[in-house]
């Protein structure tokens, strides 16, 4: 048995150990997000606009993500709902950046390995730049999402009385609560993943302007700052449209 075949292996067993149903249900949407992933790469590589297979993949991912979640039907939509309004939003703000920043294509340290390879296949780099960012922010997207959510709607459950307004200072509150966990997590996942980038560009005596002007790093580092701009994002949007829904049960209560 392969190493990656045991840590799957273990993975799937502590989490039906800790999970139990919704552990094996986390595992199965685990699988097919990878498949979903796999399939939208063979699409980029079969000629496909990589942006336009990159926006139907996210949306497909985080529908998988949130409705597959252990959270009310109601929390999974408005979480949902919530995650679509950023992403779009972080759409316009990647396409404008990536642009502007030119970050698509191959760094100098990719030279080695590109050494003898063609780079004409026919596949828009940039849009490629687009869709990575995009496709790192959706974890901590849907994760935010249904945190705020499903706090918003286990406090309508315990206190039926309360008002929109409240509840959507509540939605704050509790986005304020989580908000630094996700940006510790974010930044120490960007921080991990390139510290061997860090080690290179340290050995190879780069300047601090030129570790920034790197392609390899400001390309992680859009990454993770976009992924941070749609944590923030989504705390005030989800909180509203749970008011707003809060709101309407509340007036179609008083009607009947």
């Amino acid at each position: 048995m392969g190493t990656i075949t045991g840590l799957w292996l273990l993975l799937l067993v502590l989490m039906l150990a800790v999970g139990g149903k919704q552990g094996i249900s986390s595992f199965l949407s685990l699988l097919v997000n990878f498949g979903i992933l796999f399939f939208s790469i063979v699409l980029i590589s079969f000629q496909f606009n990589p942006l336009a297979v990159g926006i139907v993949a996210s949306v497909v991912l985080l529908a998988i993500t949130i409705f597959w979640s252990s959270a009310s039907d109601t929390a999974s939509m408005m979480a949902f709902w919530s995650s679509l309004i950023v992403m779009v939003i972080l759409i316009v703000v990647i396409v404008i950046t990536s642009n502007w920043a030119a970050v698509g294509g191959f760094g100098l340290e990719d030279s080695e390995e590109l050494e003898g390879l063609t780079t004409l296949i026919g596949i828009n780099f940039t849009q490629i730049a687009m869709v990575t960012t995009l496709l790192s922010s959706l974890g901590a997207i849907s994760e935010a999402a249904i945190a705020i959510a499903s706090g918003l709607d286990e406090i309508t459950s315990q206190h039926p009385q309360i008002s929109a307004i409240d509840l959507t200072k509540d939605g704050i509150q509790i986005g304020h609560q989580i908000i630094g966990t996700a940006l510790n997590t974010l930044f120490f996942g960007f921080f991990g993943s390139s510290l061997a980038l860090f080690i290179w560009l340290t050995g190879l005596d780069y300047s601090l302007g030129e570790i920034i002007n790197d392609k390899v790093f400001a390309t992680e580092l859009m990454a993770i700052l976009i992924a941070v701009l749609g944590v923030i994002l989504t705390i005030p949007i989800t909180a509203h449209l749970m008011s707003r829904h809060w709101s309407s049960v509340v007036t179609k209560q008083k009607k009947d």
